[in-house]
Order: C-alpha cells, then sequence, then structure tokens
C-alpha cells in the first residue's frame, strides 16, 4: 500500500505538470480575431451555419452588421439557429436557404436564388461537412458519389463556382473552405482519371474518406486562388482545430453501449483536451476578415495563421486534375 500511495505522490504531479504543459501548447495559445471589421453593407453565406463553428461563425459576422445567410439542409434547425443570432446580436438580416450539397440540384437551385435575389457576395464560407459516422449508413449522395466526398468537396465546388460571377461582381471578395489536419492522412496517391474501370458501378469510388474529401478541401482552394489571381477574389483553407462539440456525444451514444459507456468515461478527458466552438471558428473568422490574408490566397490555415499542409496538399497538378474531374463529375463546362 505505501508503495501504491508513492506511486500517486509522482505520477500525479507529472501528470498535472504534462496536461499544464499541452493545455499551454494547444489550448490557451489558441489565437481569437479580435481586430473591430465592421460589415454592414456586405453579405455572407455560411453553409453549415445552424451549428457547431458555423453556428458561431454566423454569430460573430452577424454581430459586425453583415448579411448573414444560413445555407443549411435541416430548415427547421437553420430557423432556430437564425432566430438565436438575430436575438443576440440585434441584426435582422440573418437569413435561411435551402441548401443540400448531397444533391446538386438542391445546389443548382439555391446558387440560382441567391444570384437572382442578392445583389452582392461578399464572403462564401465552405463550411458544412460531415463524416462517415455522420452518415446514417448513407453511402452515397443522391447524384451517386461517395457520401463524405460529395458533400464535403463536390457540393462546395459546385457552389463556389455558380456563385464566382457574383463574388467577382463584389470583388475583394473571399471564399474560405473549412478542411482539417486530417487531410494529412490521406492515401499518397489518387487515382483520378476518366478511365477508372470502376466508373461505372459508382462515380469515383476512390474519392472516399474523409481526408481524402479534407486534402480535396485545401487542392480546390489553391487552385481557385491561381484560377482566380487577377479576380479580386481570395480563396484560402483551413484547420479549425480538434473542437468538443454535441456531435461526440450524438455518435458515441447512439453507435454501441461499449462506445457508449466509453463517451461517459472520455468526455471529462476530451473536455479537458479539446478546445470549445466559439474558439473552433477563430481560424474561418480570419480567413474571412483579416486584410493580411489578401496576401496569402491559396494557403492553408492553422490557429489564425499560415501553415504548411501536408506534400500531396501541395501538389500543384494533383490540385489540377482534381478540377477538372471535379468540373466532369458536376455537370461544369470548364
Amino acid at each position: 500500500m505505501a508503495s501504491l500511495s508513492g506511486f500517486f505522490r509522482y505520477i500525479v504531479p507529472i501528470l498535472v505538470a504534462l496536461y499544464g504543459i499541452y493545455y499551454w501548447q494547444f489550448v490557451a495559445s489558441r489565437r481569437y480575431f479580435t481586430a473591430d471589421v465592421e460589415l454592414k453593407g456586405k453579405t455572407v453565406i455560411v453553409t453549415g451555419g445552424n451549428s457547431g463553428i458555423g453556428k458561431e461563425t454566423a454569430l460573430d459576422l452577424a454581430r459586425r452588421g453583415a448579411r448573414v445567410i444560413l445555407a443549411c439542409r435541416n430548415l427547421q434547425k437553420a430557423e432556430d439557429a437564425a432566430k438565436d443570432i438575430r436575438t443576440r446580436t440585434g441584426n435582422s438580416e440573418v437569413v435561411v436557404r435551402h441548401l443540400d450539397l448531397g444533391n446538386l440540384q438542391s445546389v443548382r437551385n439555391f446558387s440560382s436564388k441567391i444570384v437572382e435575389s442578392e445583389e452582392r457576395l461578399d464572403i462564401l464560407i465552405n463550411n458544412a461537412g460531415v463524416a462517415k459516422w455522420q452518415t446514417d449508413g448513407v453511402i452515397a449522395t443522391k447524384d451517386n458519389f461517395d457520401f463524405v466526398f460529395g458533400i464535403n468537396h463536390l457540393g462546395h465546388f459546385l457552389l463556389t463556382n455558380l456563385l464566382l460571377d457574383l463574388l467577382k461582381k463584389s470583388a475583394s471578395s473571399r471564399v474560405v473552405t473549412v478542411s482539417s489536419l486530417l487531410h494529412s492522412n490521406a492515401p499518397s496517391v489518387l487515382n483520378m482519371t476518366r478511365a477508372d474501370p470502376d466508373v461505372a458501378s459508382f462515380l469515383y469510388p476512390h474519392l472516399e474518406s474523409y481526408p481524402v474529401s479534407k486534402l480535396a478541401n485545401i487542392l480546390f482552394a489553391s487552385e481557385l486562388a491561381r484560377r482566380e489571381a487577377s479576380s479580386g477574389v481570395i480563396s484560402t483553407s483551413l484547420h479549425p482545430g480538434v473542437i468538443y462539440t454535441p456531435i461526440w456525444k450524438t455518435h458515441m451514444l447512439v453507435e454501441s453501449r461499449f462506445k457508449a459507456a466509453m463517451y461517459y468515461v472520455m468526455s471529462p478527458i476530451m473536455w479537458l483536451m479539446m478546445i470549445d466552438e466559439e474558439a473552433g471558428a477563430q481560424t474561418t473568422i480570419h480567413c474571412a476578415l483579416d486584410d493580411s490574408v489578401a496576401n496569402f490566397s491559396g494557403s492553408y490555415f492553422d490557429n489564425c495563421q499560415v501553415a504548411p499542409p501536408s506534400a500531396l496538399a501541395q501538389d500543384d497538378e494533383l490540385a489540377r486534375r482534381l478540377w477538372e474531374v471535379s468540373c466532369e463529375a458536376t455537370g461544369l463546362d470548364c
């Protein structure tokens, strides 16, 4: 018993010290965007703006006076979020529009209505995204693409291109695409050729998984920046941080009894190790508003500063090939 007591006497302070170092390095060091930027007269679209960091982003931009359009699939949740944002900011120009990124026709319908109804678009925030465990067993989008890749990349690719003329008209404007550090887990070789024999049975089956979709976000953002270098449209991508959100609870409690038990064991640790949604929205806000970002179009950001993505994410030829495949997949003439 004495030896056990001695063990805890030493191990507990060591663990506390290690956590203190971790907290200082990864949690307390998170940057916040505090510049006094007014957005009155500006229009912003936030996809997936009804919850999580999307809602926190919309809340911040609404406080600055922007007209904020929440582009969401679930209209009831979006209306509830918009009402909450209007109440908390006093900004009545927070509106909801239906957008299902897993349905390319829905993307076209949404974009058409935006072009018809909005005189300008200053900031497009491609925030919405799903992981495989959030798909409820659905494996394909309405257009027969991998569900995760279809929503995280192809839907936003089509959306951005259909709104590009409005973004150019409103230049200097910005496209901010939320990626993830997990993009570095994508495989080193992606076959994106039209000759793939599996295309006939399932469109682009090699373009699957969350890391691949997040890699595509970065490649898309950099290629968009290259193509629009002279148009005044600034394009960036980012890692928002590892965020403690209700999604973890929703996932683990319904997945299995074991994961539900693990959630209750791990949730205090997750709370200690992860950042909250407000902190998770800061790099998005930085990319949308900071003056210096105009000098770094095409760059990838982490913690409100430029960061190097994986080597694969810096492959310009891969970015070009992805753009061509995405045009073909979405039916764009580009």
